[in-house]
């Protein structure tokens, strides 16, 4: 079978108007700017309005992309969302962007790997591209963390904002493109990080909302600790099976969840600071809007040129990760 290179011909993204700044979130728990500052790099987040759903937000991202791509939506072979907060538990919410879209070509479909969504969504569109099954496709993080999140607990209300990005991908000129994907998981951590209420296992009921087990539980220490280690050693396997290594990385795009696991990452990676796409001091942590919604931002402000060896990773619940090398 032929092999055809594939890579991002097109990105966007879109943050709701609303600010939530740290001296905002003073006025709601027992914080500060400082210790937030601190601790996590992130100075404000973006809220999605009542009337915003993830939908919403993906489908103001992904009309940027398309056109940065030169395609539209009738083009589109291919829509992949990857959500931990859909519209709704069916249909997906890639389905209801499909009619928003109006793309009705598209096959659609969900992806839920929680902040790692982004990278396994890639991989899964490139691979139906690289084969010939698809000629272009929408992938794309949205979220409305802010609908999931317990105001009340400061551990966790100080992270998470909402926000879409999008990429549409296509087959691109011979020597660029996608090089590897690296994806992994670990279940026996899936209780570190998760939301127990609403599904199967513990329906909704007046007991489990009176619980708050319809908000993002987190073990903070230990997802920290697993971040750590995972994040550099996912972008190092990354490079490794793309025959390349860490003086080649132009630029590194990580989830946006701790500035601390950043730059550690940057460490092991021996990166310097201006080789990394940083902006969670605007956004916080987006889930799987974090990374798209950083690179299309580095597009937009010239720091990706052609050519350009570009390294995407990410971790996140279940316990999750993933990480892709990408020549621009």
């Amino acid at each position: 079978m032929n092999i055809l290179p594939v890579g991002i011909i097109g990105t966007g993204k879109y943050v709701p108007d609303k600010v939530l700044t740290n001296q905002d979130l003073e006025q709601m728990v027992d914080t500060n700017d400082e210790w937030i500052s601190t601790r996590t790099g992130i100075k404000e987040r973006r809220i999605a309005s009542s009337e915003q759903a993830s939908s919403d937000l993906a489908y103001q991202a992904a009309q940027i992309a398309l056109e940065n791509a030169g395609i539209t939506a009738q083009d589109l072979d291919l829509i992949i969302v990857a959500t931990i907060t859909p519209d709704m538990a069916f249909p997906s919410t890639a389905c209801v962007l499909q009619e928003k879209l109006n793309a009705k070509q598209a096959a659609a479909f969900d992806l839920s790997a929680a902040c790692s969504g982004f990278i396994y969504g890639l991989a899964n569109a490139a691979n139906f591209i690289a084969t010939g099954t698809y000629k272009y496709a929408l992938v794309i993080g949205a979220e409305c963390l802010s609908k999931i999140t317990d105001y009340t607990d400061r551990n966790t209300c100080i992270l998470f904002g909402d926000g879409a990005g999008a990429a549409v991908l296509g087959v691109v000129p011979e020597g660029r493109g996608f090089r590897s994907f690296e994806l992994g998981a670990d279940g026996s951590g899936g209780e570190l990080l998760k939301i127990a209420g609403g599904g199967s296992r513990n329906p909704s009921s007046p007991e489990s909302l009176e619980q708050k087990q319809h908000y993002i539980y987190m073990a903070g220490q230990e997802v920290f600790k697993f971040a750590v280690r995972i994040m550099g050693s996912a972008a190092e396997e990354a490079l490794r099976k793309a025959g390349m290594d860490k003086g080649d990385v132009d630029l590194l795009v990580p989830h946006q969840a701790n500035i601390r696991i950043i730059q550690s990452s940057l460490n092991r990676l021996e990166l310097p600071e201006e080789k990394c796409m940083i902006n969670l001091h605007k956004y916080g942590n987006v889930s799987a809007a974090s990374i798209p919604i950083a690179l299309a931002e580095a597009v937009e402000e010239g720091k990706v040129k052609e050519g350009d060896c570009l390294v995407m990773v990410g971790f996140g619940g279940g316990l999750t990760w993933g990480a892709s090398v990408l020549v621009w």
